[in-house]
Parts: C-alpha cells; structure tokens; sequence
C-alpha cells in the first residue's frame, strides 16, 4: 500500500518492470487501475547480446535521446565487428560459479552468454547443454559431471555476478579441489568477471571485445580489460 501511494504521489507516468511481473500480475492490474500505463522489458529474450543491447533504442525514443543511444549501440555493434571478422582462435572457453550448496551453475548452449564467447573468437566448451527450449539461461551439474566436461577448457571464466568476486586461484581452488586438475588453472588461463557484467547490457560489445583480448593474447595489459580480470 505504502508503495502505491508513493507510486500515485510522485506522479509517475510509467512503470517499467521485467518479465517477472507476470508471477504477479495484479500489480500489472493495480497500476492499470491507477491510470499507469505499464512497459514490461523483455530483452532478457534477446537471443543474440547485442539484441539486448538494441533496446537501448526503445527507451530512447520513450525519452527523445534516439541520437545519443544510436551512437551508443553502433559503438558496441563497431567493437563486435572488429573482433568477429577474426579467424576463430580455436579456444575452448568454460563459463561457470559454484553455488553455495555447492553444484556448479553453467550456461545453457547457445544463450546469449556462450554466443558472446563466440563472437570474440572462441568456443563453449559444452555443445550441447541444457534445454534449448527452455527460457532459462543457466544449467545447474553435479561438480562430477562438469569436471568430465570441462577439464580440459583452455580458458576458464569464473562468473562472480552471483556469488562476489573472487581475488586468486587459491579462493577458486578453495570452492572445489577437483578445479585444481584443470587444464586453465594449471595454466593460469583463468579470470573472473566484473560484478556488473550482467547489469550492463548497453555495453554487450565491449564485453565481447574483453572475452576476445583474453583470447588472442598471452599476456593481456590488464588495465585495458573492462569487465574481467586474471586470477594468480
């Protein structure tokens, strides 16, 4: 109720809202009720990431800024082009975190996250996880069964959106000793995302950029990488 009233008293036009609201759909049917009219964002749909990117578009033409979100989006589709345009690298890439209860959570193939993989240049390490039908973007396994399938990934990236960031090698071995006899940590080919690398979805091509510098160099200048950093 509190929240309602200040919804009414603050004189909002609009309610933008994610696609969680269908799990509550009489708040869509209050704030219809109250005369406001309500925008559900769907990018998470998007199957390519810089569809997610292009709804950048949407909220600008909403707020009149469609000149300053078409350099913004022809920035990132500029970085992905660069980078694509490149002989795929022939790297495997496995993206993962290792949940409290401790099963390892892993992208789904062909999401949106593995096609970022891609696009820089390498390969998903799994060809085919999970349910391609499904909405859901992430596969929970068994430490067993991602040891058998990622072990030998040239690269590791460790998503630390969801459960913080990690600051060494040791801290990700800590998660799970069976990591310490895979083929990236041995190499020291491991690195971890930044804690914004899913809030930031106008910037989808420079991710795409990182994950290709990541790939092509032996020794990436750190201070160039937006959204990842090496563990040691």
């Amino acid at each position: 109720a509190q929240l309602v009233e200040l919804i009414v008293s603050s004189g909002c036009s609009l309610a933008i809202e994610s696609t969680m609201i269908g799990h509550t759909p009489e708040v869509k049917e209050k704030l219809n009720e109250l005369g406001i009219p309500v925008l559900i964002d769907q990018s998470s749909y998007e199957a390519h990431p810089l569809g997610r990117t292009e709804w950048i578009k949407l909220y600008a033409a909403i707020l009149g800024k469609e000149e300053a979100a078409g350099r913004i989006f022809d920035q990132q589709v500029a970085y992905v082009d660069a980078v694509s345009n490149e002989e795929n690298t022939g790297k495997t890439v496995a993206f993962f975190f290792i949940s409290s209860s401790g099963y390892v959570v892993t992208r789904k193939s062909g999401d949106y996250i593995t096609k970022m993989i891609e696009l820089a240049g390498g390969n998903y390490i799994f060809k085919d996880l999970g349910d391609p039908d499904s909405a859901l973007g992430t596969v929970n396994i068994e430490i067993e069964k991602f040891y058998a399938g990622a072990k030998d990934a040239d690269f590791i990236i460790y998503n630390s959106a969801i459960v913080g960031e990690l600051t060494s090698l040791e801290e990700l071995i800590a998660k799970n000793s069976l990591l310490k006899d895979f083929k990236a940590v041995k190499n020291g080919d491991v690195w971890c995302t930044d804690k914004n690398l899913f809030q930031e979805t106008t910037q989808h091509g420079l991710m795409i950029k990182d994950i290709h510098q990541i790939l092509t160099n032996t020794d990436p200048d750190l201070d160039e990488l937006n959204y990842m950093y090496k563990l040691k």
